[in-house]
């Protein structure tokens, strides 16, 4: 297998694995004590990496005093929006949405000019996300059942760009890019373990024991999607990699329409499709 088709199989894997991660999550029932298992089993996963990796100097734990509080606030807004709504609503719209924030506000705000293809790919995936958004077919917008999802899934987006930026910021200045990236997995459920045993008291160790199968799998899955996208950057450019990683949010839409069967499958699954196209124009023809 030639490096290009390595990296792109990758890319794939990352992207499902990313999905899968979040359905552990939905299906985990409580979506706090899911998520604060996938963090802590992501970071129990990787604390034997600490003896291999470069020990973090002065400038990376300044990075991670700052990545940690992010991602913590990241974790805050999934959490909400996959408890207000359908995974095959909030995923695309959350992981579709950092990418689109981040290419509308560089356009308008700092003036930087896209190709033509790329400001196509910028109007296909904010119809996509439109498309997403809106209700059902005879239901008023003021009505809209889904409106704290929404706000949430996009909360969630901000918080997606807002750590990319971090976490590029940490890679670049740590002895290792493998330093800040093991480091950050284990210091990542600090904010929200023990925010989920506060909140659930008594109700913790028991929904821990029912349901740790599917935290577990998060974090493992977290794992293998974060480490198959790295690998795959170290081949061939990274906009490609991140051009096929976000086909994910075809799969999430997937996942919930035949796994969770969820509502308006057909429709938020064609709405996938047309929002990973319109990612990967923007991110090829950057």
């Amino acid at each position: 297998m030639t490096p290009t088709l390595l990296a792109l199989a990758l890319g794939l894997f990352s992207a499902i694995t990313l999905a899968l991660a979040n359905l552990s999550v939905k299906m985990g029932g409580d979506i706090l004590v899911s998520r604060s298992i996938l963090q802590l089993s992501a970071s129990l996963l990787t604390l034997p990496a600490i003896f291999i990796v470069p020990f973090p100097d002065e400038a990376t734990w300044r990075a991670l005093a700052i990545a940690v509080p992010m991602h913590f606030a990241y974790q805050l807004a999934l959490i909400s929006a996959l408890k207000h709504g359908d995974l095959s609503l909030v995923f695309p719209i959350m992981r579709g949405g950092a990418p689109l924030l981040t290419g509308i506000l560089a356009w308008f705000v700092l003036g930087e000019t896209l190709p033509a293809l790329a400001i196509g790919g910028l109007i296909i995936a904010t119809i996509a996300v439109i498309w997403f958004a809106l209700p059902a077919d005879g239901m008023r917008i003021d009505a809209h059942p889904d409106g704290k999802a929404l706000f949430f899934a996009l909360l969630t987006a901000a918080g997606i760009a807002a750590y990319n930026v971090t976490d590029a910021a940490g890679v670049r200045i740590a002895p290792s890019p493998f330093t800040f990236i093991v480091w950050l997995f284990v210091f990542d459920c600090v904010g929200i373990t023990p925010l989920a045993i506060w909140r659930r008291r008594e109700q913790y160790l028991p929904l821990l024991k029912e349901k740790w199968r599917y935290g577990v799998a998060g974090g493992a899955l977290s794992i293998l999607s974060y480490g198959a996208a790295l690998y795959a950057f170290s081949l061939i450019e990274a906009a490609r990699v991140s051009a096929i990683r976000e086909t994910s949010v075809v799969f999430a839409a997937l996942f919930g329409a035949l796994i969770l069967k969820e509502g308006l499958g057909a429709r938020r699954i064609a709405a996938a499709f047309i929002l990973a196209a319109g990612l990967a124009l923007l991110q090829f023809t950057r």
